[in-house]
């Protein structure tokens, strides 16, 4: 006779148990961290949709978003702003959770994407295209997919020596990555200086000009590549056990790990072929994120929540600090990653 769910509640977790042979535990604070940061990106949303030259204030926002306001707010909000911070929160997201899978794959605080070299990879495809190509968006777009993907395959592949070892993956994406950068500075020396300069202010990370034609596919991939991340979820902890441990406990390391190098990749191409290479972002929200659930484990959902919510601050400090030009939001993003280093060099000092 089956029974009903039942729930324990300790000091720190709650059991989840049905019946007797099925019981999984579920962290308290984790769920709390995650509740809180997307409220606070709840509330960075709709400042971002009423500041700018139209001001508007926070009521008049939220009725715009419900379609119970003027034709003007809601034309500034739906149509001019929303796509913006939609494709922050999504990108973000993107970056955050692709972070926590890399240095959960890598066991490396270090092992990020645009450590590694997937980003640098994604910016060489997109290059190639409009520099050799000229190529518009979306040609460009496909040019970073298939350029962070061939890179991808060819780190994993220089890393894989009777098994993939996350200190080799570091190495080689870092190598991959210098070479990279070469060709890239290269390209950009081979063109006349309008078609450089906009190809390095893409390459610097920008949600500029960005609208609803991107926000679609962007949030199909996404949908696409969620059942991936969740897969991972479960299982990545278990990888950061150690190679026997994870073995003993059923899991196939091999598999796993081609997984979520691809998970892990494809995110980022999403992310880059979007709105082009934003830097440290991946790097720093699955580490601050790890801090603030205190959790043994790098997760990729506060490592999104906090990439999403980190993503579109930045894009508004982009956009209002030397008001009315805007900064591309990857110039933001690397200043916050350069503090969040400073930061953690001095607290590493100080013990």
């Amino acid at each position: 006779m089956k029974t009903a769910p039942r729930v324990d509640f300790g000091r720190r977790t709650v059991v989840l148990r049905a019946g007797d042979r099925f019981s999984f535990r579920v962290g308290l604070r984790t769920p709390a961290v995650i509740a809180v940061l997307l409220l606070a990106c709840a509330v960075v949303a709709v400042l971002a949709l009423g500041t700018g030259d139209y001001q508007l204030a926070p009521k008049t926002v939220v009725q715009a978003v419900f379609g119970d306001s003027t034709r003007l707010a809601e034309f500034v909000v739906m149509d001019l702003r929303m796509p913006r911070v939609l494709l922050a929160l999504l990108l973000g997201a993107a970056l955050g959770a692709s972070g926590a899978i890399f240095q959960s794959l890598t066991r490396n605080p270090l092992g990020s994407p645009d450590v590694i070299g997937f980003n640098t990879g994604a910016y060489t495809g997109a290059l190639v295209v409009m520099l050799i190509f000229g190529g518009g968006y979306r040609q460009t777009a496909t040019g970073a997919l298939v350029g962070g993907i061939l890179t991808a395959a060819i780190i994993y592949g220089l890393s894989y020596k009777g098994g993939m070892q996350g200190f080799r993956l570091i190495i080689a994406g870092i190598a991959i990555s210098t070479m990279l950068q070469s060709v890239n500075v290269w390209l950009l020396l081979k063109v006349d200086v309008n078609t450089a300069m906009a190809a390095a202010v893409w390459g610097s990370g920008s949600l500029t000009g960005l609208d609803w034609d991107q926000v679609t596919p962007v949030a199909v991939a996404l949908a696409v590549l969620l059942p991936g991340v969740l897969w991972l979820a479960y299982r990545m902890p278990l990888l950061e056990l150690g190679d026997d441990t994870a073995q003993a406990l059923g899991l196939r390391l091999e598999p796993t790990r081609l997984t979520a190098v691809l998970v892990g990749v494809a995110l980022t191409a999403v992310a880059t072929a979007a709105a082009g290479p934003i830097a440290f972002l991946s790097l720093a929200a699955p580490q601050l994120a790890r801090r603030l659930t205190r959790s043994a484990t790098v997760a990729p959902a506060p490592a999104a929540a906090l990439g999403a919510l980190l993503l579109l601050l930045s894009d508004w400090i982009a956009q209002r600090a030397f008001a009315p030009t805007q900064l591309p939001v990857g110039v933001v993003t690397v200043s916050i990653g350069g503090a969040y280093f400073v930061w953690l060099l001095a607290r590493e000092a100080r013990r």
